[in-house]
């Protein structure tokens, strides 16, 4: 299916406004749409057939002429198109921009956000898992911007018990924990996330040859 034009977004958006007793002229100056209503400043959107940047900066750029300043988008298909749009959406009210979206086939205008300044919200959970790895965390192992190819604290912890019990041998849980300072160790052995451990009888646990193979030399 062949990307829609911008001019397609036009009509319904026009339509809409118009809805609400706005006189609304497309390219006025830099801005796609201008929308006056008397007694109301006035509303700016700008059309694009997806978001970037280029249409981020050109409503931004927008918000010097009025605070009513509108980005309007084909609405998404399919879950990854939804994932993508929401992602957009946090950002756009991060910005002080309303969101708009057309489904193309009826002219459906969506409102998901109105201009307006944004004052994030903290999430207790998310710090304190932030500075919980940033504590367990053993000095700085990985380059900024890696692929992918991270050392956490998990990481590191199942590292001191794979090197434990290759030296060692197989050993309980509550004594690998003792020996490594690794207070979770049962239940990291048990979850097993790497496949490196592998339970020897009830309580009592081995390295798998992936374990060996991952140890640092």
């Amino acid at each position: 299916m062949s990307k829609p034009a911008e001019t397609e977004l036009y009509a319904p958006v026009k339509s809409w406004l118009e809805g609400m007793g706005y006189e609304v002229k497309s390219e006025v100056g830099p801005a796609d749409v201008v929308a006056l209503r008397e007694g109301a400043p006035p509303v700016i959107i700008e059309l694009k057939a997806g978001f970037s940047l280029t249409l981020l900066q050109q409503a931004v750029a927008r918000q010097a002429v009025t605070d009513l300043v509108y980005v309007a988008v084909p609405r998404w298909t399919g879950k990854p198109g939804w994932r993508a749009f929401k992602g957009n959406l946090r950002l756009c009210r991060r910005l002080g921009l309303g969101v708009l979206s057309v489904r193309l086939k009826d002219g459906l205008v969506q409102v998901h956000t109105d201009p307006g300044p944004f004052q994030p919200r903290k999430s207790k959970v998310k710090s304190a898992r932030i500075l919980s790895e940033f504590a367990r965390r053993e000095g700085d192992p990985n380059t900024g911007g890696t692929n992918g190819k991270l050392v956490t604290a998990y990481r590191q912890d199942a590292e001191k018990l794979a090197a434990c019990l290759a030296k060692e041998g197989p050993m309980k849980g509550a004594a690998l924990a003792k020996a490594t300072g690794v207070a979770t160790a049962t239940r990291m052995m048990a979850i097993n996330h790497y496949g490196w451990f592998v339970r020897v009888e009830r309580g009592v646990y081995g390295l798998t040859d992936e374990g060996r193979a991952a140890l640092p030399e």
